[in-house]
């Protein structure tokens, strides 16, 4: 990249949708510049713009209720024109999306028609910008599903979405978008909800594929973690606005703007112990009217702050130890029937949870990671007797849940709560959320009357950090971090001992993240629940638990305290998921850097 040659220009780019409150500028007059062959990194949370900024370069802002107000998305052709994508007609442009320009959307399973079969669907892109016969095109996607490392070609061909994992619907993705050699490929989010495993082999692949094909990327994140992993240059956003941008090194070595820094310290350090996660509001504070007064902290003072040694988690873990387990999992099984005989004999089995025993103490917080499909959520619902147990014994307070009655098991359940991954689907769209907190003490006959239980209400939207006035809100009107504190108060409602977290941070902003992640812990303090904390992200269970447990193909790979087992993982298992863990750290970032360099020159 000695000599730099333009291939977009983004200049004074406005962008805003038409809500019930008036006009709303989504993104506010942006300019920035991408060249042949580099991978740009846009980080920022929900709501920052990065996403709109991306479609409204391919030009799909839905109309109504958005429009593109003004501005210019100048893109430069290997031949030389220079053509304004946002003046050319819808027409034209088809010819340039998908070929020239392509995008990788952050939910492959939105993104893919489920009534066609993958091969289909990437040969559907080929056969429309490509000048090839069907055979052609199919030896096209054969090739590319082998170049993003897809299992079995032929066979992921012939297979629908829903038969894939969402690994491998993001390779499809991946396929698609790169099938036509685009010179510019725009990824919005396409690691978010993936195990740090296989986001480690995608961002791989899409470092790789970049080169072998000479495309640009822009890269849509909310992690700067994940940018550090593939960016040469970093553009930061926060409401609408660009607020920083410089190379990628610059940024983590010296980041000037207090969102920048808030952003870098949020996400939960590998080598400390925290008491906390620092967040925004330790590096800037936002007035009523939206100016931003800034607080001078560096990054290491935030996380300095908070630092706390490892050995009093040690300690903690000892006096926990002294007390009677709360939960005792003793030869857990829960299997899954795969084939049948002809006489309805089951004749194979899918071993989700194979023989799994271990204890949690009150007042703990046990953590259990793995990679998707190693049995951690089939865990944690079969202890809920969510799922049904094959064989085994899982005794809280001594008391064997698997065999209770449903009547017992009803009264059970106010001390037992689980939180969902996603807060979307596990609220009643047509309940307003004041509602769906208050149904399960009503079902449990808690406080006297409905006006005690409304307050009971108030008074635990104020404890997760909302405002007590949303009570009549329905789900849709909140963001996804405040849907999932929502979730939080609704199993709270019933003053649990215990509780469930079931990949309930993965798919929030790290900003939003450090808020709930400290909101649990500040909650563990104050009621003293007791946690099972289930995530594929090690940093994120690292920082929340005592002890930790590794789960693979239904077994435990490795169980002890979470400090030694992050720094002294004695399996190969544990040793590679520590291995993927995006670190964003200088050292590495530099050595990328100038692996890089040797490549190009």
């Amino acid at each position: 990249m000695s000599e730099k040659k333009i291939l977009l220009e983004v200049k004074n780019l406005v962008t805003e949708f038409n809500t019930d409150e008036g006009s709303v500028k989504a993104v506010k007059g942006i300019s920035f510049t991408l060249y042949r062959g580099e991978t740009v990194g846009i980080v920022g949370e929900s709501g920052s713009g990065k996403s709109v900024t991306s479609l409204s370069i391919m030009r799909l802002i839905p109309s109504p209720p958005g429009k593109i107000s003004s501005g210019e998305v100048i893109y430069h052709t290997k031949d030389g024109r220079q053509i304004d994508l946002l003046q050319i007609p819808e027409e034209e442009m088809r010819k340039f999306r998908g070929n020239d320009i392509s995008m990788i959307f952050q939910e492959p399973m939105t993104s893919l028609n489920p009534v066609f079969t993958c091969g289909d669907q990437v040969m559907e892109a080929i056969l429309l910008h490509q000048k090839v016969d069907k055979e052609k095109a199919k030896a096209i996607t054969l090739e590319m599903f082998e170049k993003v490392q897809l299992p079995d070609p032929p066979r992921i061909f012939d297979a629908y979405p829903h038969q894939l994992s969402g690994g491998q619907k993001q390779r499809v993705m991946i396929a698609m978008a790169m099938s036509c050699n685009p010179d510019i490929l725009i990824a919005d989010e396409p690691t978010t909800a993936l195990d740090v495993t296989v986001q480690k082999t995608i961002l791989e692949l899409m470092n790789d594929l970049s080169m072998q094909l000479e495309s640009s990327i822009v890269f849509i994140t909310h992690d700067l973690g994940v940018i550090g992993e593939i960016a040469d240059r970093v553009i930061v956003m926060y409401q609408g606005n660009i607020v920083e941008t410089g190379d990628v090194l610059d940024i983590f070595k010296n980041p000037k703007h207090p969102y920048t820094r808030s952003l870098l310290a949020c996400r939960p350090p590998l080598g400390k112990r925290l008491s906390k996660l620092p967040t925004v509001k330790d590096f800037m504070r936002v007035e009523a009217d939206g100016s931003i007064t800034e607080l001078n902290t560096s990054v290491e003072e935030a996380i300095n702050k908070v630092v706390v040694s490892e050995a009093t988690t040690k300690e903690r873990m000892e006096k926990l130890k002294e007390k009677t387990p709360i939960l005792e999992v003793k030869g857990l099984k829960t299997w899954f029937p795969t084939n049948k005989n002809f006489f309805g004999k089951t004749t194979s089995w899918v071993k989700a949870v194979d023989d799994v025993s271990f204890q949690v103490y009150p007042g703990e917080t046990m953590g259990l990671v793995g990679e998707s499909g190693c049995g951690k959520t089939t865990l944690g619902r079969t202890i809920l007797n969510l799922a049904p147990a094959h064989d085994g014994e899982v005794l809280f307070e001594g008391r064997d849940i698997l065999s209770m009655n449903s009547a017992d098991l009803k009264d059970l359940r106010k001390d037992m709560q689980i939180i969902f991954q996603d807060p979307y689907s596990s609220l009643n769209p047509r309940m307003t959320i004041g509602g769906a907190i208050q149904e399960p003490m009503s079902v449990h006959g808690l406080l006297s009357n409905e006006k005690e239980r409304k307050d009971k209400v108030e008074s635990l939207l104020s404890t997760v950090g909302l405002d007590p006035n949303h009570y009549h809100r329905y789900p849709h009107e909140f963001s996804g971090g405040q849907r999932q504190r929502i979730c939080i108060a609704r199993a709270l409602a019933l003053n649990p001992r215990f509780i469930i977290c079931d990949e309930s941070v993965s798919a929030l902003d790290v900003s939003v993240q450090a808020q709930v992640l400290n909101l649990l812990l500040n909650l563990r303090e104050e009621f003293g629940f007791t946690y099972i904390f289930i995530s594929h992200d090690l940093s994120v269970v690292k920082f929340m638990s005592d002890q930790m447990i590794v789960m693979n193909k239904g077994k435990i790979e490795e169980m002890g305290i979470a400090d030694e087992i992050y720094n002294n993982p004695q399996k190969e298992y544990t040793q590679r998921l520590i291995g993927a863990i995006p670190k964003g750290e200088l050292g590495d970032i530099e050595r990328r850097i100038a692996a890089s360099k040797r490549v190009n020159a």
